[in-house]
């Protein structure tokens, strides 16, 4: 049968048209894509930390001054933690920084060491041995650091999984398009799993990766034994594209939202179920060590001849054990399944910066004070009585008030010497330090808060 030659100028036309039309349209995706991938650099810069920042420049800096390589066993751990953390280092630039404040560490202990004996003509060992071994024990948790805040990172990001997984599922029951549904859902969902599906795109645009399949799973395997779900709901996310009934496709989706819905809930029941022994331990460390130090320190002091200190005591109480609780809290919580949405609100936005001052109506005027200003002389107020006792002796050291058999300072002097204060009043007005300085964090914290709850 012959066709009819208008036939063919039609149908010639309509494949020239149908050309630049699909050209047109997949240039436009094309740039659509391309700007939303390089969003991340963006996304990037205005979410991490400035200390984050300050960190990359600290271990940039070490590493021109030595250089130290990781162990071979510590590099691959270091690398996935360095790529999942989104820092801007290298694991030797980290090691570099680990070792060279180390080392600053433990020659400002020597320095003490000869300072004091300079000064005093005696060497107190305290101090110097102190600063000595945290210059060598603190290498350690410094080399790791990238681990720290990755797993930290995976922490604030395994809270969005199951809202991606259900954003991914809900455009691909209307859209089978695997590469438009990670947008749909890096658009919708909060930091930080939107900055991870965004570097999915910006991998694809740097030529890292060539599909959006490659991109993903290799986003994928580093939640490798963190959170398994995830990585199966995407897999059958991913089978459902090569479904070729609609029925087969659909329930595959769903499938996947069950597979990351029961997988949360079992991980949640077993971390309950032994969450016992932890917080005991943690519960020991923090509550009742504490307590039981306040009564036998007093009587080894008493044993040992008066050879531990007040400053022992306060590096105890003050650095050690708060060390000591907060990385057993830590690894506490980075064993904590994860699944719950959490409402994430940018403070600072410039639209959020007026709830962040305490608001004074002047008239028909309303004037924005920093909550800083409304509480410093509150904690000045406080300190000033607290430290009452110091300053009194240090103006006057004869002075004293007595009250019956109470005294005020009751300072103990043999010879030029003086120590305390002992008295009772001293003690009650000592207090008053600690209460300003909670008193002073919870009303800024409350002022600055109050109002972008």
């Amino acid at each position: 049968m012959a066709l009819n030659p208008k036939d063919v100028d039609v149908n010639r036309i309509i494949k020239k048209y149908e050309g630049k039309l699909g050209g047109q349209l997949g240039t436009q995706e094309n740039q659509e894509l391309e700007a939303f991938s390089r969003e991340y650099s963006i996304f990037k810069k205005e979410f991490l930390a400035k200390g984050l920042t300050k960190y990359e420049n600290y271990c940039r800096k070490a590493e021109n001054i030595i250089k130290v390589e990781p162990g071979k066993k510590d590099l691959p751990r270091l690398e996935m933690a360095i790529e999942t953390a989104h820092l801007d280092v290298s694991p030797m630039g980290v090691m570099s920084f680990a070792v060279l404040t180390g080392i600053f560490v433990v020659f400002l202990g020597l320095l003490i060491g000869v300072l004091s004996f300079a000064f005093t003509g005696t060497i107190k060992i305290f101090f110097p041995l102190f600063f000595i071994l945290i210059g060598i024990i603190g290498v350690i948790p410094l080399s790791k650091l990238p681990i720290f805040l990755a797993n930290k990172w995976r922490l604030k990001a395994s809270n969005q999984m199951v809202l991606c997984i259900l954003y991914v599922v809900m455009y691909m029951r209307h859209t089978s398009n695997l590469e438009h549904a990670i947008r749909f859902a890096a658009q919708h969902i909060g930091m930080p799993l939107a900055l991870d599906l965004r570097k999915v795109f910006w991998d694809i645009e740097t030529g890292k990766f060539h599909t959006i399949k490659e991109s993903i799973d290799s986003y994928l395997e580093n939640w490798r034994g963190y959170n398994d779900e995830f990585i199966e709901s995407f897999h059958l996310i991913e089978s459902s594209l090569y479904e070729t009934t609609e029925d087969r496709r659909v329930e595959l989706l769903d499938k996947a939202l069950n597979v990351i819905l029961e997988g949360t809930y079992e991980r949640m029941l077993h971390y309950a179920h032994d969450l016992k022994s932890p917080i005991t331990i943690l519960h020991m460390l923090g509550v009742v060590l504490p307590i039981l130090g306040l009564v036998v320190f007093p009587l080894l002091s008493a044993f040992a001849g008066g050879v531990i200190k007040w400053y022992h005591l306060a590096m105890l109480y003050n650095i050690i054990l708060p060390m000591i609780v907060f990385f057993v809290g830590t690894n506490i919580l980075a064993k904590r399944p994860t699944g719950y949405g959490e409402a994430e609100i940018d403070i600072n936005s410039p639209q959020f910066k007026q709830y962040r001052f305490y608001r004074l109506k002047l008239g028909v005027k309303e004037v924005l004070i920093n909550p800083l200003y409304l509480v410093l002389p509150i904690l000045f107020v406080f300190l000033l009585f607290g430290f009452l006792p110091l300053l009194i002796f240090w103006a006057n050291p004869t002075y004293d008030l007595e009250i019956g058999t109470l005294r005020l300072l009751d300072y103990k002097c043999t010879g030029e010497q003086c120590t305390g204060p002992y008295g009772l009043g001293a003690l009650i007005l000592s207090l008053l330090i600690p209460l300003g300085i909670a008193l002073a964090m919870g009303l800024y914290y409350k002022i600055k808060t109050k109002e972008l709850i």
